[in-house]
């Protein structure tokens, strides 16, 4: 008969130092006894319970197993069973992006749209070696007294206070502090610390040596290899160098392949520039192959042959009994899109979260203008954000446009570019979550477009597209 243990759970750190503190004989509370535990399954026959107990019972002798297994014997996955929760106060919104495009974590955030924000914010080290930090004060606390000031005028013309700090929040900079719950597995944060360790920017390098300061004692055995390599320091430098000599002999930008032409609707930049072309066939013949049996190339042959009210017919009968929390079925991970969308700070902020889509981004060009909320348009408040923006400029300018540090001074209306290829099944979960009645305007409008286009290329497929409220329609 089956057995099922429950061999461990989040505990917070707190509880445990006070059960340390108070118990007899000497405690050394470690995930790293899990993971020691789980390694030896593949080649010990004795009980998982009884190979934790034996771990427990000597944690030295655990540490040099797991030393020996993970990176003697490169099994890195066993460091995954070892968990860390950590909280992370006054981190700017800039450091939190960095942090956040790490892909195997779980992140809740200190959420602008609905906490009245005080004037909290980091001065950058960089700022400060530039001789720029009384300008840079300066312009984050008249940022912040723009802040109030708009959203107590929104508050005046009858806007909601929550949806007044939601569109005020665009006149704050990315020096703005933040705060986050953040949970990882110990190969994902030993990786984390290694990446943050080669950032530019000096508030990320401090981060990594907090996190490893705070985690290193806890699980000596799993984490070891975080210091950055000329990859991970010098890439950048040597790809940028490389295409200035290229650009050199070839001044002519290389033309860019034409976006597929499906009109992307004003006022936002959302081009679909790839696509699966047999998007629809290709996703319901993977669903009908475990059915008939045979080639997947026979079976869409049969797909294609059966027409559109045969394959509409089909898709009905997978999703007919769907509710709003259903997701698709994983064959829907075949149809896959790419788009390049022009998106605020703001809305970056909550598309990155979207961590099982393939993000690159580009950096905060002034250049592509300001995402301006119509409440604030309507408000007649637009100079208050447009002042703001020349006054960014100018400082950006002093401290150089190019310098890591610089993208403090944007604010959450500036505006990048960023490159997205996703499947269909994840444009599901972002469309359900993102273009809901409850969302936030900015992505909401966004994803609805990339929806739209989804739906001109997969017509069949992507046809329940929609928010949580859109879905019974």
């Amino acid at each position: 008969m089956s057995k099922v243990i429950l061999a461990g759970y989040n505990v917070d750190a707190e509880v445990l130092a006070d059960i340390v503190k108070s118990a007899e004989g000497d405690w050394d509370l470690t995930p790293e006894t899990l993971s020691a535990a789980y390694a030896r399954i593949s080649r010990d026959a004795r009980p998982v319970d009884e190979l934790r107990q034996i771990a427990r019972a000597d944690v030295a002798k655990t540490r040099r197993q797991n030393e020996r297994i993970v990176f003697g014997l490169g099994h890195h996955s066993v460091a995954e069973h070892a968990v860390f929760n950590f909280d992370l106060i006054n981190i700017s919104r800039l450091a939190i992006e960095y942090l956040e495009s790490h892909r195997l974590a779980s992140y809740t955030e200190k959420s602008q749209r609905y906490i009245r924000l005080d004037s909290d914010f980091l001065i950058p080290e960089e700022w400060q070696q530039a001789g720029l930090k009384d300008e840079l004060k300066a312009f984050i606390l008249y940022c912040f007294e723009r802040y109030e000031v708009v959203l107590e005028k929104l508050k005046f013309n009858g806007i909601d206070e929550k949806l007044a700090g939601e569109d005020a929040r665009y006149m704050l900079p990315l020096a703005a502090f933040g705060q986050l719950g953040m949970t990882l597995n110990a190969r994902s944060l030993e990786y984390m610390i290694l990446r943050l360790a080669a950032s530019p920017l000096k508030e990320s390098r401090e981060i990594a040596s907090k996190l490893l300061e705070a985690a290193r004692p806890i699980a000596p055995s799993l984490l070891r290899y975080m210091d950055p390599t000329p990859y991970h320091t010098e890439r950048f430098e040597d790809t940028h160098n490389t295409l200035n000599r290229l650009m050199s002999h070839h001044p002519v930008p290389v033309p860019v392949p034409a976006p597929v032409p499906v009109p992307a609707p004003a006022p936002y930049e959302v081009a679909l520039l790839d696509f699966t072309t047999d998007g629809d066939s290709r996703i319901l013949a993977a669903l009908a192959q475990h059915f008939i049996g045979g080639s997947f190339s026979k079976v869409q042959d049969w797909i294609d042959a059966i027409g559109d009210e045969g394959r509409l017919q089909l898709f009905n009968a997978i999703t007919g009994k769907m509710s709003i929390h259903d997701a698709v079925p994983r064959e829907f991970e075949h149809g896959i899109m790419t788009f390049e969308v022009i998106m605020s700070a703001a809305a970056f902020a909550q598309f990155k979260r979207h961590r099982m889509t393939s993000i690159t981004w580009n950096p905060y060009d002034p250049d592509l203008g300001l995402t301006v909320p119509k409440a604030i348009t309507d408000a007649g408040l637009q100079d208050e954000l447009l002042l703001i923006n020349n006054k960014a400029t100018k400082l950006a300018n002093k401290m150089g446009m190019k310098h890591p540090a610089t993208p403090y001074v944007w604010t959450n209306a500036h505006r990048r570019r960023v490159l997205i290829t996703l499947n269909l099944r994840e444009m599901y979960h972002m469309s359900r979550l993102r273009e809901d009645e409850s969302a936030q305007w900015d992505i909401r409008q966004l994803v609805g477009q990339m929806s739209e286009l989804a739906r001109q290329v997969f017509p069949i497929c992507a046809g329940f597209l929609g928010g949580k409220d859109q879905f019974p329609k």
